[in-house]
């Protein structure tokens, strides 16, 4: 699977957490981009992209993650491993 797959599912994901028809997330993203990104829906949008991808991040990989783009990358990697 390529980043740009994983992008596009990430967004399904961001539409259906966020509950957001309009959102387009891309690869430089972050929480301060989208309005209702918070604590809590960062959460549940690494719960849901765990389940869609059958991955698991630990702590340390979810905090360093700075953008989108750097979560579809582990992404690829951790299915590609």
């Amino acid at each position: 699977m390529t980043v740009e797959e994983v992008l596009s599912s990430f967004n399904e994901i961001f539409i259906d957490v966020l509950d957001e028809d309009d959102i387009v997330v891309e690869m430089e993203t972050t929480a301060d981009d989208v309005e209702d990104w918070d604590s809590l829906t960062h959460v549940q949008l690494i719960v849901a992209i765990e389940k869609k991808f059958k991955v698991k991040f630990t702590i340390s990989e979810i905090e360093s993650y700075q953008n989108v783009g750097q979560m579809c990358a582990a992404v690829v990697e951790k299915l590609n491993a």
